[in-house]
C-alpha cells in the first residue's frame, strides 16, 4: 500500500527521531548489570573488610589496655576511611558501567523537541490506544515474567537454606553458607534480569525502526527537499537562460558585423585591435537568430550573407570566445569589406559576402577546442597576422578609415 512503512529511514530522518526522543533505550538493562556487578565484587569486597574489621577489633582490644583519645580518634578514622575507600571504588565502578551502557544503547542525545509543549500527547482517544497498545501488552508481559523468575529463584533459595535454619549446622557454618547462598541468590536474579533487560533492549530496538521507517512518498520528498524539486530547477534553468539570452543580445548593437545564413544562423562578432582576434558576442540559430538580425538592423550594424562561414562561426564558436585561427583570413576579407562601406556611406543593412566562394578549413566544434591544452592552442602571431590583413585591407579599400574598427561609429 502506498501508505505503509517499507522504506529504511534515511540520516536526516533518524537525525529527526533522535530529537523528538525515538531512541532504542531500555533503562533495565543498565541496571540488572550493576546488579550483576555488585553480586560478583562484593563478596572479594566484603572479605576485604572483614580482614579490616579483624584488624580494627584486634587494635581496640590494645588501646582498651591504655585508653587515650589520640587512639582512639586514629582509629576510629582508619575505620571510616577503610569503609569510605571500599564503598568509593565499588560505587565508582558502578556509575562508570551504567554510563557506559546507556551510551552504547543510544549515544549522547538531547530530545530538544520533546521539552516543546504539544497539545497532541493530551489527546484521549492516543492515550487509550496506548494503554491498551502492543507495548503496554508488552510491558505486562515483560512484569510477569520478571516477577515468576524472582519468585522461582528466591523459592529455591530459601530451600536450599531450610536445613540450616532448623539448627541442624553451627552457627559460623550457617552464616558463612547463608552469605554464600543469599549471594548466588541475586547474582542468580541479575543473570536473569540481564537476560530480560537484552531481551527489552531487542523489541525497544525493532518498536524504533517501525517507528522511524519511512513510506516510498516520504522518501521522495526529502529527496526532493536535499536536491531541489527538479520543476523548481528547471524553472531556474530557464529563467538564468532567459537572463543570458537577453544580455546576449543587448550586446549585438556593439557587434561590427553580423554573419547570417541568410535566416537561419546569425554570428555578431566584435572586433578591437588592442585584444587581438575577433571576439564572439552573439550567436544562435532560428528564433533567436531572428532577433540578432532585427537588434542589428535597429543598431545600425551591417549583416552580410555569407553560408559557409556563418555556419563554421556557429559550429566552432560559442558566446565570448575568440574566432577559431582556420577562419582569421576569411574573417579579415569580410571586416575589410565592413570599413569600405563604412567610408563609402552606405554601412548598415544587409550586404552580399565579398568573399570569393570556396571551401573554407576543417574547424572544429566549440567543444572540441574547449578540450584543447595551452599547448595545443594557436600562437598569438596567428591572430596578430590576421589582424594585420584585416587594418590592411581595410585602409586599401577606405583611405579614410583608421584600421581599427573600435572606431566603426
Amino acid at each position: 500500500m502506498a501508505g505503509e512503512k517499507t522504506e529504511k529511514a534515511t540520516p536526516k530522518k533518524r537525525k529527526e527521531s533522535r530529537k523528538e526522543g525515538q531512541v532504542a533505550r531500555t533503562a533495565e538493562l543498565g541496571g540488572w548489570i550493576s546488579l550483576l556487578l555488585v553480586t560478583l565484587a562484593l563478596p572479594p569486597v566484603m572479605r576485604g573488610a572483614a580482614e579490616s574489621m579483624t584488624s580494627l577489633m584486634s587494635a581496640c582490644l590494645r588501646a582498651i589496655e591504655d585508653p587515650s583519645v589520640e587512639v582512639a580518634t586514629a582509629l576510629v578514622k582508619e575505620a571510616s576511611m577503610s569503609a569510605f575507600l571500599a564503598l568509593l571504588i565499588l560505587g565508582s565502578v558502578v556509575l562508570v558501567l551504567s554510563t557506559v551502557i546507556t551510551l552504547a544503547q543510544g549515544g549522547f542525545y538531547i530530545a530538544s523537541k520533546m521539552a516543546k509543549p504539544d497539545l497532541k500527547k493530551l489527546n484521549l482517544i492516543q492515550g487509550v490506544k496506548r494503554m491498551f497498545g502492543a507495548q503496554a501488552w508488552w510491558e505486562l508481559a515483560k512484569m510477569l515474567i520478571k516477577s515468576a523468575l524472582v519468585t522461582g529463584l528466591v523459592y529455591q533459595g530459601v530451600m536450599a537454606l531450610m536445613p540450616m535454619v532448623g539448627g541442624l549446622v553451627p552457627l559460623t557454618t550457617t552464616i558463612e553458607l547463608g552469605s554464600d547462598h543469599a549471594f548466588t541468590l541475586l547474582r542468580n536474579v541479575a543473570i536473569a534480569g540481564v537476560v530480560m533487560g537484552a531481551l527489552d533492549y531487542l523489541m525497544a530496538r525493532r518498536r524504533t525502526t517501525k517507528q522511524t521507517n519511512m513510506t516510498k512518498q516520504e522518501v521522495k520528498d526529502e529527496h526532493k527537499q536535499a536536491e531541489g524539486d527538479p520543476m523548481l530547477k528547471g524553472a531556474i534553468r530557464s529563467r538564468q537562460l532567459a537572463a543570458s539570452r537577453n544580455r546576449m543580445i543587448a550586446d549585438v548593437a556593439d557587434a561590427d558585423v553580423v554573419l547570417v545564413n541568410p535566416t537561419h544562423v546569425a554570428v555578431a562578432l566584435r572586433y578591437r585591435p588592442e585584444r587581438g582576434a575577433p571576439v564572439v558576442v552573439a550567436r544562435g540559430a532560428g528564433v533567436v537568430a531572428a532577433r540578432i538580425r532585427s537588434v542589428a538592423s535597429e543598431a545600425g550594424v551591417p549583416l552580410v550573407q555569407d553560408v559557409p562561414l556563418a555556419r563554421a562561426l556557429y559550429r566552432s564558436t560559442e558566446v565570448g570566445m575568440e574566432i577559431p585561427t582556420e577562419l582569421f583570413a576569411a574573417v579579415a576579407h569580410i571586416l575589410a569589406f565592413v570599413i569600405s562601406r563604412r567610408g563609402r556611406g552606405s554601412y548598415a543593412g544587409t550586404h552580399r559576402s565579398p568573399r570569393a566562394e570556396g571551401a573554407l578549413p576543417e574547424v572544429r566544434t566549440a567543444g572540441q577546442r574547449r578540450r584543447r591544452t595551452p599547448s595545443a592552442a594557436a600562437p598569438r602571431p596567428v591572430a596578430g597576422a590576421a589582424t594585420a590583413t584585416a587594418s590592411a585591407s581595410a585602409r586599401a579599400a577606405s583611405p579614410n578609415s583608421s584600421g581599427a574598427l573600435a572606431t566603426r561609429r
